[in-house]
């Protein structure tokens, strides 16, 4: 008798953004999520939240730290809470990260966090002066000195460079600090802000978006043994495989949730403290019906509908899928009304990738064994393909 061979089907990861705070030490210029007057999670609410998710799905899941500054929560807090998330979830397979401006990295906190080699990500705008512009007098001595302490303890550090209005004009200038540097490089477009009596001052206009990050397209590959830009990376990734591998450019609803000081539960990190926004509470055990089904969990569908509606026939929509859904209400004071307005920059890099792809995949020089081109094209700058074949094979 034939035996037949089993499949075994993979389970799929979703993430959970815990936020133990809202609250800031700092004072950035373009910031949308601090809240002074906001709570610290108590250790409690995070036993609420590890009940709620060994009911709520068995898969595996990524933990991601955020805030509001989330080492506010301090370090017996984290050393308890790790804890909890690790042995009452298992034996499913966890992951954790988190996201920091490490002014309050210490060394004991530092030992913490070592312990389960959680993976750190900050944010630092350039050299010192330009950042301090954006994010507050003396951002930039804090931040390093927390980053100093994290590297003496092993851990993993990279910055995310926010791009103003302002700080546009220098990029040049703020592309050769992260290289001089040694430091990895992400960038975000700074968004009108939801919590500011002049949203558009900070805001990168769509259009000057798409040509910096081309700009940076073409920085990169000159600089590929250098450096490393994640959203270059990640952009290239999306045109090669033909769908959407970060948050921006997925289908992030049903596999992403974020936590609230108060077990609140959110489509995402970015809505946490707008009621509006509320899901539901980990306290009630809600099931994934249950938060789909909510007012906020409906608007994110239909934001899904208004993408397929509005990107009909746009040859990126299946790893574009209309950019991020808080981009979407930023710009109409919290309403959902349109896409991402991202989308003319996603479009114009998106472009610029698959159109420099297809011109060389097709070109006359040698392919290697991934169907890629090994050689340069003509001129002597690495070409598209280049990158490609460094991310395929990272």
């Amino acid at each position: 008798m034939k035996k037949t061979k089993k499949i075994v089907a993979h389970k799929r990861p979703f993430h959970v953004m815990i936020i133990p705070t809202l609250g800031c030490p700092s004072s950035c210029s373009y910031c949308w999520s601090s809240d002074e007057r906001s709570p610290i999670m108590t250790i409690e609410t995070v036993k609420e939240m590890v009940h709620w998710l060994r009911e709520f799905r068995d898969d595996p899941v990524t933990f991601t730290f955020h805030g509001g500054e989330p080492l506010l929560a301090g370090a017996d807090f984290y050393r308890e809470a790790l804890a909890l998330i690790t042995e009452g979830l298992r034996p499913r397979k966890i992951a954790f990260a988190l996201q920091t401006n490490l002014w309050k990295m210490t060394p004991e906190m530092a030992s913490v966090l070592a312990e389960y080699q959680i993976p750190i990500g900050s944010s630092i705008d350039g050299p010192k002066d330009l950042n301090d512009l954006q994010r507050s007098a003396g951002y930039f001595d804090k931040t390093m000195a927390g980053y100093r302490v994290a590297k003496e303890h092993g851990l993993s550090v990279q910055f995310i460079c926010t791009f103003t209005s302002t700080s546009i004009d220098k990029k040049e200038e703020i592309f050769n600090f992260f290289l001089e540097n040694g430091l990895t490089m992400k960038l975000h477009p700074a968004l009108p802000s939801l919590k500011s009596d002049d949203p558009d001052k900070w805001a990168l206009p769509p259009e000057k978006y798409g040509e910096l990050l081309v700009y940076l397209l073409d920085k990169y590959l000159e600089n590929m043994d250098k450096i490393e830009v994640r959203n270059i990376n990640d952009l290239c990734r999306c045109v090669f495989t033909g769908r959407g591998t970060v948050c921006t450019y997925v289908d992030c609803m049903d596999d992403t949730f974020a936590v609230g000081p108060d077990g609140s539960i959110y489509p995402c990190y970015r809505f946490v403290g707008m009621p509006e926004w509320v899901m539901g509470n980990i306290r009630d055990r809600p099931s994934q019906a249950d938060l789909a089904g909510s007012g906020a969990g409906r608007r994110m569908q239909e934001f899904k509908r208004r993408v397929d509606v509005a990107c009909k026939g746009c040859r990126h929509l299946r790893y574009c899928r209309g950019g991020c859904p808080y981009n979407a209400i930023a710009p109409s004071g919290g309403e959902l009304l349109g896409v991402d307005p991202h989308c003319v920059a996603y479009k114009r890099i998106f472009d610029e990738i698959a159109d420099r792809f297809n011109k060389e995949i097709f070109g006359s020089f040698p392919m290697g064994p991934t169907c890629l081109p090994t050689e340069p094209p003509r001129g002597g700058k690495p070409g598209i393909t280049a990158l490609i074949q460094k991310i395929v094979s990272s």
